[in-house]
């Protein structure tokens, strides 16, 4: 299985970064989409896959779940992944 890395960056933080396959960063990250899923139904808000296939629709998800969370619907954080 490939191993990707995604750089976690937040507004007043150094980027972080965490590894690991699709399936185990979809599981960390498990919280966060759930989060983001629970907000999908207010207006403006994006339609978030708990269970992406690729690491660009993960991230995709991610960015989307932290602004569906948001209060203003920007969150101050953003995921991308790590270039090799």
């Amino acid at each position: 299985m490939k191993t990707y890395t995604i750089i976690i960056h937040d507004r007043n933080r150094e980027p972080r970064e965490t590894s690991g396959t699709i399936d185990q960063l979809t599981e960390y990250f498990g919280y966060t989409l759930l989060k983001g899923q629970s907000w999908e139904h207010e207006r403006g808000n994006k339609r978030i896959d708990c269970h992406p296939k690729t690491i660009a629709s993960l991230i995709k998800n991610l960015n989307n779940a932290e602004n569906n969370a948001a209060m203003n619907g920007y969150s101050g954080r953003w995921y991308e992944k790590k270039e090799a």
